[in-house]
């Protein structure tokens, strides 16, 4: 799994119809302080990458305590997590302009592991809200410092091979 994790003021998400307006079916989601998280999964990720990453975010500290520092978590500050699938991280654009994306996971097995990804940052008591899966979603966000962080268990999580 891949993940850009932003610290954010506040985000919001919401999906476009193939009329390129809003989605009647889907209602926006927006959250406050938090992160602001775009996941994209190969299909050989799973339930050992969604404990580690799960670990990772809940823990990682880059929320400023009473002295200025980045010491809290976003457990700390009671922070909510808007999710977003992105299956364009796993772009590979070393081969001329048009990406090719056969790194990012099938579809089926992608949004089954976003879903249980969720779920797992919600058991760690923060509210999450998610964008649709594979749907053309418009995305906002502030970003808060700016503070963004490139997660990737194939090279970050310990006994990865890489």
């Amino acid at each position: 799994m891949r993940v850009v994790v932003q610290r954010v003021s506040e985000a919001s998400v919401d999906v476009i119809n193939e009329l390129g307006t809003l989605d009647p079916t889907f209602e926006s989601q927006q959250i406050g302080p938090g992160f602001m998280i775009l996941v994209g999964v190969t299909d050989e990720d799973g339930d050992q990458q969604i404990a580690w990453l799960t670990h990772k975010i809940l823990n990682l500290r880059v929320f400023e305590d009473e002295q200025g520092k980045m010491n809290r978590s976003i457990q700390d500050i009671g922070g909510e997590i808007l999710s977003i699938s992105q299956f364009t991280l796993f772009a590979d654009v070393r081969k001329g302009n048009r990406p090719s994306f056969i790194k990012a996971g099938k579809p089926e097995h992608a949004d089954i592991t976003w879903i249980k990804f969720n779920e797992a940052l919600r058991s760690g008591g923060v509210p999450v809200k998610e964008g649709r899966f594979g749907a053309h979603m418009r995305v906002g966000l502030v970003n808060d410092g700016p503070v963004t962080i490139i997660i990737d268990t194939e090279i970050d999580m310990p006994g990865s091979v890489h």
